[in-house]
């Protein structure tokens, strides 16, 4: 490694994550879209954390603000993307991610579903495919926005029972509904649109939508891979391919379309940054954040060892890998919180931390009371401490 390349500290990378992920207060995002581009994309595997990564990076605006965004002026969407999960991303880059990540996922799953149709042995086949598509797409124009279940009632097609793995230890019968809906949904030609009950639930209304305008694969990975950097740099080829699940070849041929600048860390190994971008960094004000289980900054990068003591990852995540609800100080996570039947956030800071952080964690915590007000929150993927926080 050369001595000459710029050298960006550990401290320098917090400050960086606190003011590019728009978690220090005089960083925050003024609307849903900036938040969300903020850090590339927001995970929304879970209905309740688009809204709450939103919320820790906008300066003010409450669950009907992200609400807005979501359904009435559509500026921010879900797309199945990368590492084949659910995010949620403005409007302008929706045509980026779909044609650089969504769209070999459609293929994929169109390919796998007619496998499944065909070893089923009804004879339904593409063609017959193409039909269930096509009546489910005229039903959501007859209806509106409909829930899978009202549109398997609308259209005998969606009942079909087929059998997966017949003749097999794993052989199941399933109904095709979920499966077509996700592969119209992967194909953009239907949206999630408001669920049914508040803003915590899953079950989503589907509505008719025209697929994002294409862009040239190349075009579209290098485009992300930018932004990406930009979010998360210094960062490495291995952190990228883990957070986009692209192929290797395919990281290396968007990264060369950027262009990036090796930079030195503190133990003296080396990591990419956009072109230009390796001035020092200034330091932000003292900032704490409460972020939701599978907040983007929490799973930005492969290796989080400058943010997250290895200590204390048997404490934050579950089996899977999957980081539960996080405290953050001034770029660093030193615990995690979770919400009580009664509403009450409660939480544990793992070390040391000082009695500022303390005192900001707990005013941190009150805002996020405050925030949700009556709404309940247990996440999905469940934690060792977020399980221990509400016992």
């Amino acid at each position: 490694m050369s001595p000459s390349l710029p050298l960006i500290t550990t401290a320098e990378r917090r400050d960086r994550l606190g003011r590019r992920h728009r978690l220090a207060p005089s960083a925050r995002a003024a609307t849903v879209p900036q938040a969300a581009d903020a850090v590339v994309a927001l995970h929304a595997t879970d209905a309740a954390t688009v809204f709450l990564s939103a919320r820790a990076r906008m300066a003010r605006g409450g669950p009907d603000t992200i609400e807005q965004a979501l359904y009435e002026d559509v500026s921010l969407v879900r797309l199945l993307s990368m590492r084949n999960t659910l995010f949620a991303v403005s409007a302008e880059l929706a045509p980026y991610v779909d044609s650089s990540t969504a769209r070999a996922i459609a293929v994929k799953e169109r390919r796998t579903l007619l496998k499944h149709l065909d070893e089923d042995g009804q004879g339904l086949d593409a063609d017959w495919l193409a039909r269930a598509e096509a009546s489910a797409l005229d039903a959501l124009d007859a209806r509106g926005p409909s829930t899978g279940s009202q549109l398997s009632a609308a259209v005998p097609a969606l009942r079909q029972k087929i059998t997966i793995g017949r003749g097999k230890k794993y052989e199941t019968e399933t109904g095709v509904a979920t499966r077509v809906i996700r592969l119209l949904a992967a194909d953009g030609r239907i949206r999630r649109d408001r669920p049914r009950g508040s803003w915590t639930s899953s079950q989503y209304r589907w509505v008719h939508t025209e697929p994002w305008p294409p862009v040239p694969a190349p075009e579209a990975r290098a485009e992300i891979a930018r932004r990406w950097l930009h979010a998360y740099g210094p960062a490495t080829e291995a952190d990228l391919k883990w957070w986009t699940g692209w192929t290797l070849t395919d990281v290396r041929k968007a990264l060369a379309a950027v262009g990036p600048e090796q930079v030195r860390l503190d133990d003296g190994t080396t990591a990419l940054v956009c072109p230009g971008d390796t001035a020092p960094e200034p330091a932000t004000e003292p900032w704490a954040a409460l972020l939701p289980a599978l907040d983007p900054t929490a799973m930005g990068w492969a290796d989080r060892g400058f943010h997250l003591d290895p200590a204390y990852k048997s404490a934050l995540f579950d089996y899977a890998g999957n980081i539960g609800p996080t405290v953050w100080w001034n770029g660093e996570i030193i615990g995690g919180w979770a919400q009580r039947a009664d509403g009450e956030i409660v939480r544990r800071l793992l070390g040391s931390p000082g009695r500022a952080a303390e005192k900001a964690v707990a005013a941190e915590a009150d805002r996020l009371a405050g925030w949700l007000g009556e709404a309940r929150i247990t996440p999905r993927f469940r934690t060792p401490l977020e399980r221990e926080l509400v016992a």
